[in-house]
């Protein structure tokens, strides 16, 4: 709670984790990330009891038809979606730019309705940077393993460098944006 990371958990993560586990006991691995906890941004959607909002409380209650590309090939390749990490809201496509005072500081980045500010854990008055934010801060404060974040223009480049954490940006195109609230789809 004092890093707001984390907009929502998985209440099903316990028990995916504890499913995998058994699968492992038995000698079956799913792939890769078998048993790998994983957060996932606010603007990737999942369809499961989790919300898909952009942090935003416009979009509380609805619903997505399917999980997002990335969530799919994730849970083939066996790993736990613990919940939904906080971000810029709208991955930080707003009019103006969002500078708030908080208890932390100023900020201008990580923040959202749904979540509140997203704190940096190796100062807490440190700017988080990025739209993915808590997807860095995340693993930065060993919540979780690993984290998915999105990028446009610095939204994992820049929060992985403020958090000491690596942030991989892979090419256009490699990874599909089916099924995540996008800025722009170039």
């Amino acid at each position: 709670p004092l890093l707001h990371a984390v907009i929502e958990t998985n209440p099903a993560a316990v028990e995916i984790a504890g499913r995998r586990d058994a699968e492992r006991r038995d000698g079956r691995a799913r792939g890769p990330l078998h048993g790998i906890p994983v957060l996932l941004k606010d603007n990737i959607a999942t369809n499961d009891a989790m919300e898909t909002t952009a942090g935003s409380l416009a979009l509380v209650g609805s619903r997505v038809p399917r999980d997002a590309t990335i969530v799919t090939r994730l849970r083939t390749a066996g790993a736990v979606v613990l919940g939904k990490a906080n971000l810029s809201e709208w991955a930080n496509f707003r009019g103006l730019v969002p500078a708030a005072v908080s208890d932390a500081g100023l900020h201008l980045n990580g923040w959202t309705a749904r979540g509140g500010f997203t704190r940096n854990p190796y100062g807490l008055g440190l700017d988080p940077c990025g739209s993915s934010s808590g997807s860095a801060v995340g693993p930065a404060a060993n919540l979780c393993a690993v984290a998915i974040g999105t990028e446009t223009d610095g939204s994992i480049v820049c929060p992985a460098g403020s958090n000491a954490i690596v942030g991989l940006k892979p090419t256009v195109g490699l990874v599909a944006q089916a099924g995540i609230i996008p800025i722009a789809h170039s």
